[in-house]
């Protein structure tokens, strides 16, 4: 039985209260009237705006789509269970089993918020971006500006839309087609796990025709273009070339890929990493 919008306003409230922001990746100071995140926070951390944040908690709001539910499910940490209780309390079926899943679990999601210093980035089995902190903004461009179906790291390499247009430069040690063979690997090996995902289906189709890049390394290319650690150099266009440590991390059980950026300490590299963290991307002169 689906429960009332009513329910759905009152989940993410009490979610929202019970979510301490140090959890979620943001520094306390000062006295706050509540222990819970802030609307704005929540709003930040799913990519929406505040003023629908509002509207879906005054039960104003009341047909939340799919993506939605789930960018909140994540912002707010949702066991499993609770996430499929908010789908269905939006009128919502919860995602099948047996499809990727963009579900990020509370600990992962803990452990790279306090990891504040480090762009992280959380990417599902279809290289979707379903997680990534501030410091991830400030290097690569927030996610947030993009349309959800952009936010996905093949459509970006190989495709023609917001995606690609607002990927930074990056140049990999081990050269790109090493790397854009890798990401179609692991596509090859997900539609071999999730036959029956409809939106991995269609985001292969709609490469394979319109990229010939991706279509040659799909047809020819091998199961065993892993992964591996190397050095990437990011071209930002505030700071210049940062070159930094790359590491792709896999969460056992969930199918997720962590993605960390890291540089020596005390080298310039790290230096212009702190300074990105510290004035979010862009130089101090710039901020308004």
């Amino acid at each position: 039985m689906v429960s009332s919008r009513s329910d759905f306003a009152a989940l993410v409230r009490a979610w929202r209260d019970r979510l301490p922001p140090d959890d979620a990746g943001f520094t306390v100071t000062g006295s706050r009237r509540a222990p819970g995140l802030r609307r704005e926070e929540l709003a930040q951390l799913a990519g929406l705006s505040v003023d629908y944040v509002l509207r879906l908690e005054q039960g104003r709001a009341r047909h939340p789509s799919a993506q939605v539910v789930g960018a909140l499910a994540r912002a707010l940490q949702l066991s499993r269970a609770e996430r499929d209780r908010l789908y269905r309390s939006a009128g919502l079926l919860p995602p099948r089993d047996g499809t990727v899943s963009t579900h990020v679990p509370p600990g992962v999601q803990r452990l790279a918020a306090r990891l504040s210093t480090v762009p992280i980035g959380v990417f599902a089995a279809d290289w979707s971006l379903v997680w990534w902190n501030a410091t991830w903004s400030a290097l690569h461009g927030d996610p947030a500006a993009l349309p959800a179906d952009e936010r996905n790291l093949a459509r970006a390499l190989f495709g023609d839309g917001a995606g690609h247009a607002a990927m930074r430069p990056v140049r990999s040690e081990r050269g790109q087609e090493a790397f854009e063979a890798s990401i179609v690997a692991d596509l090859k090996d997900a539609v071999s796990r999730y036959p029956g995902d409809t939106g991995l289906g269609r985001l292969v189709r709609e490469l394979h025709d319109t990229s010939g890049a991706f279509a040659r390394h799909w047809d020819t290319g091998t199961a065993d273009a892993r992964h591996a650690s190397e050095r990437k150099t990011v071209r930002h266009p505030e700071v210049g070339d940062i070159l930094l440590d790359c590491d792709v991390l896999v969460v056992p059980g969930v199918d997720l890929r962590v993605v960390t950026y890291t540089a020596a300490a005390g080298s310039g590299d790290a230096g212009k990493l702190d300074l990105l963290r510290v004035t979010r991307g862009r130089t101090a002169t710039l901020l308004p």
